[in-house]
């Protein structure tokens, strides 16, 4: 196996597994666990595998039920957890993730998201699994407006029949704004403006990170400052607030599922997960239908590394989760390991741009901080797999500029080949021009069918 020169203690989840179902399997008394994930709408995941029983290496069980229960979660969304086949799983998972338990960073986050309690029951039986495929995107008929959120500048696009004959980028500091009139003074003003330079305005596409339930907005670090309490209701409707002023229906969606919406548009084809490394570790996924699951992927919470010894998450608390191995802090915590002491003051984003140009004159830290990225990347796509139907993979981000991108490509093609060849022909590329100038405002334009 292909191991990271400048972490020694990596251990990928994909390894982890492989490794545990070939000790299950050899002991002969395998017994059959299901982890089922309930969200919105009726809709769950359900996930068998074999298990040491009851009573057999109980610590080894619960280690690796509680990874798969962590990226499921993270994965898909949800707000209950259903186990079948292991009440001591059963019992260490309801133990664990309440309001003091070891996954209370995660409890708190689902019960935010579906607004109802986080529980985790014993099923005596397995329900049928109920999965959503919503066709989103690819409308491209008539005058829309494509509206991208970003955290340091709003962009907007004026698209009528596919085509763009407006766009504008504007400076905006939502992040440290805590009234949200500002936030929505100016999302309406961007609406306003596109308006303006067409006929009439048919529908709104609307592109952001964050969650997004039936177009309100459940968790977004646009709204950082804003006071849950006083403007909770006002924030969540501020989407659909904006289509009732503008007259027109508008469809929100997760700026990592337009991401790779727009790579799908770009291919003429689905299947796409779309892995976008800057601030973290962004993703989306369209289906084979070119479609939405309905599902979170905030993969920056889902487990990549199995070792004890895996960097920590400041904020989810855990360790060994994806916003350390495929973001800015992947390549300052690897410089950081080689040796490599940073100047004093410096952001993280200075920090990254101090590798990018180390990297770009040939500095062999450098290209060994990037060759990481690749290696756990080739080590992390395998685990993403049991989950995702994956065809196409699209890499970008920041992280993903210049030379070191080039690197972390190449070496995650060249490890997948040698360590995982039945994911050799997996296609791994970054995004065209086409799709760099135009395909994100014209696929958050494409979101919404129009009007009725």
């Amino acid at each position: 196996m292909t191991k990271p020169i400048l972490d020694k203690h990596f251990i990928p989840m994909a390894e982890a597994l492989s490794a545990y179902e070939r000790d299950v399997e050899a002991t002969k008394r395998g017994t059959k666990v299901t982890l089922v994930v309930e969200r919105n709408g009726g809709y769950n995941y359900v996930y068998s595998y074999d298990a040491f029983p009851d009573g057999y290496d109980d610590a080894r069980n619960y280690r690796i039920a509680e990874r798969l229960v962590k990226t499921i979660l993270w994965v898909c969304g949800g707000y209950r957890i259903g186990v079948c086949g292991s009440k001591e799983i059963y019992k260490r998972l309801k133990a664990d993730y309440t309001k003091t338990g070891a996954r209370a960073f995660d409890e708190d986050f689902m019960s935010g998201v579906y607004e109802r309690p986080f529980e985790v029951v014993l099923l005596e039986e397995v329900p049928a699994e109920k999965r959503a495929s919503v066709k989103v995107g690819g409308h491209l008929e008539g005058c829309r407006i494509g509206f991208d959120a970003g955290g340091s500048d709003r962009k907007v696009s004026a698209v009528i029949d596919g085509e763009v004959v407006y766009s504008e980028e504007v400076v905006w500091s939502p992040k440290t704004t805590a009234d949200p009139t500002y936030h929505y003074r100016e999302i309406l003003t961007a609406m306003q403006t596109a308006a303006s330079k067409m006929p009439r305005v048919d529908c709104i596409g609307v592109s952001s990170a964050g969650v997004y339930i039936d177009n309100r907005i459940m968790v977004a670090s646009l709204f950082l400052k804003v006071d849950k309490e006083k403007y909770g209701d006002y924030v969540k409707n501020m989407y659909l607030s904006v289509a009732k002023e503008m007259g027109v229906p508008i469809e929100v969606a997760n700026d990592g599922d337009v991401t790779a919406l727009a790579g799908s548009l770009d291919l003429h084809d689905g299947r796409v997960l779309g892995l976008a490394m800057g601030t973290s570790e962004a993703a989306g996924y369209i289906n084979a239908d070119g479609g939405l699951n309905g599902w979170l992927s905030e993969l920056a919470f889902a487990p990549v590394d199995f070792s004890e010894e895996a960097m920590r998450d400041e904020w989810s608390g855990d360790i060994g989760v994806g916003c350390k191995y495929f973001s800015q802090d992947a390549v300052i915590k690897l410089a950081e390991y080689g040796g490599y002491t940073f100047a004093e003051g410096l952001t993280p984003a200075e920090k990254l741009k101090v590798v990018q140009g180390l990297a770009e004159n040939g500095d062999k830290l450098a290209l060994d901080v990037f060759h990481d990225i690749g290696v756990y990347l080739a080590h992390t796509i395998p685990y993403y797999a049991r989950f995702y139907d994956i065809k196409h993979i699209l890499l970008l981000g920041r992280v993903m500029s210049g030379r070191g991108g080039d690197v972390i490509l190449s070496t995650c093609k060249e490890t997948l080949s040698r360590d995982y060849p039945a994911f050799k022909g997996l296609d791994i590329d970054t995004p065209s021009e086409h799709m760099r100038r135009v395909g994100q405002s014209i696929a958050a334009a494409s979101l919404p069918a129009g009007r009725a």
